[in-house]
């Protein structure tokens, strides 16, 4: 991987709650090249306390803190988030790691933003609501146990293999892009796009008529797969508030 697209990639620890944890997050991070942490979270993380982090001060002194996932990754064109699925139903498309990487090595490839690698609290991983705001989900395969009924990675584990794998696999993908591909939109752009349209349901009537469909999360990902480049939102936004400007009743033909 260049320098370049170990800059593009960040990882993004959303209410983690263990310093060492943290630690060997940054660790991981160290060790294969990456620089961009962001935790989110609704305290002051112990940055200081995370002592598992070995030759990884660098790491933990340029970690940014956010109080929402949604400008944690404001700048990111693609938002790939990490699940043990268990038992839980899922709203997106979900990538074992070894396909993943080579997805993520091919979105490397392209002129875009940052990507962003989402990890869950140690103890429950990602929630819907946070998950809303990936455009996919990968998981990493693990042995299945009778007496285990949600297998899961150690954080800093699951951080580790999955940047791993992602080293590995980036050379025999990140060039098997095809040429000419958009700048996808960045999650700030997709954020702006979902709370248009929002309002536009809600100025039609929709939101009266099909609650059931509204909910802020299903709006987001229902804009995430229509995968829309950048160049494309500005043309959407002014579509929609044209539409939003008419039902509005704010003029005439």
């Amino acid at each position: 991987m260049s320098e370049r697209e170990f800059d593009r990639v960040v990882v993004v620890l959303v209410r983690a709650r263990n310093p060492n944890n943290i630690g060997a997050v940054a660790r991981a991070m160290h060790d294969f090249g990456f620089r961009h942490l962001r935790v989110v979270n609704d305290y002051a993380v112990p940055f200081e306390t995370a002592r598992s982090a070995v030759d990884a001060a660098a790491v933990l002194a340029d970690a940014a803190s956010f109080s929402s996932v949604a400008d944690a990754v404001g700048d990111c064109t693609l938002v790939v988030g990490t699940t043990a699925v268990g038992k839980r139903a899922l709203q997106h498309p979900l990538v074992a790691l070894l396909e993943a990487s080579g997805m993520i090595g091919e979105e490397l490839a392209r002129d875009g933003g940052r990507i962003a690698l989402l990890f869950g609290s140690e103890k429950t991983g990602l929630s819907n609501d946070e998950l809303s705001h990936c455009h996919w989900l990968l998981t990493i395969p693990m042995e299945q146990h009778e007496e285990v009924r949600h297998p899961s990675m150690n954080l800093g584990q699951a951080v580790a293999v999955c940047l791993y794998e992602l080293v590995r696999q980036i050379d025999a993908s990140a060039f098997s892009a095809g040429g000419g591909v958009p700048a996808a939109a960045e999650a700030s752009e997709v954020e702006r796009l979902t709370a248009l349209l929002t309002e536009v349901l809600e100025g039609t009537g929709y939101t009266k008529r099909h609650p059931a469909n509204c909910e802020e999360g299903q709006i987001r990902r229902l804009v995430l797969r229509m995968e829309i480049a950048a160049s494309d939102v500005p043309v959407w936004m002014g579509i929609l508030r044209q539409v939003l400007w008419k039902v509005r009743g704010s003029g005439e033909d």
